[in-house]
């Protein structure tokens, strides 16, 4: 296993598309595995009080996203993403949080996934009133993700 300070995003995205139950039907795409993704690093950063993976998540249109990852898989468009690899560089740690977020998060559709993240500060402040479709860079910070997830737990005890 990999100790914490070398997993990345990739192998978090790896770990979702390799955890999907193919079998019964199930599948996800691109969208979906970016919510996937922000919530395993926001919930990691306030449970943890570390980031999964070190990449930051720009403010985009529908929703928060890792350009390294959006790269990767852009080619799938809007259709499922085949299966990785398969190899799980993921700590225990870490596990734990993307369980639980694919077990909170995983029956959603990446639409309505897509709509909470629209609710929320973190990327609501880095998209600075900007409109919906406007193009947007701006970094989530991982301070403004850990405060307002960090704040939801305390909420939710």
């Amino acid at each position: 296993m990999a100790d914490s300070k070398t997993n990345n995003s990739t192998d978090v995205a790896n770990w979702f598309t390799c955890n999907i139950d193919r079998d019964a039907g199930d599948s996800i795409t691109h969208l979906k595995l970016q919510k996937l993704m922000y919530y395993a690093q926001a919930w990691s950063l306030a449970i943890l009080n570390k980031p999964i993976f070190e990449d930051d998540f720009e403010a985009w249109a529908h929703g928060p996203v890792l350009p390294r990852i959006y790269e990767i898989y852009k080619e799938y468009g809007y259709t499922a993403l085949p299966t990785c690899d398969c190899e799980n560089n993921i700590t225990d740690e870490f596990e734990e949080i993307l369980l639980e977020v694919k077990r909170v998060y995983g029956e959603k559709s990446a639409k309505s996934l897509e709509d909470l993240t629209h609710q929320e500060s973190p990327w609501i402040n880095a998209r600075g009133g900007r409109a919906p479709e406007e193009k947007c860079n701006e970094i989530i910070t991982k301070d403004s993700m850990m405060s307002f997830y960090s704040e939801l737990l305390k909420v939710n005890e």
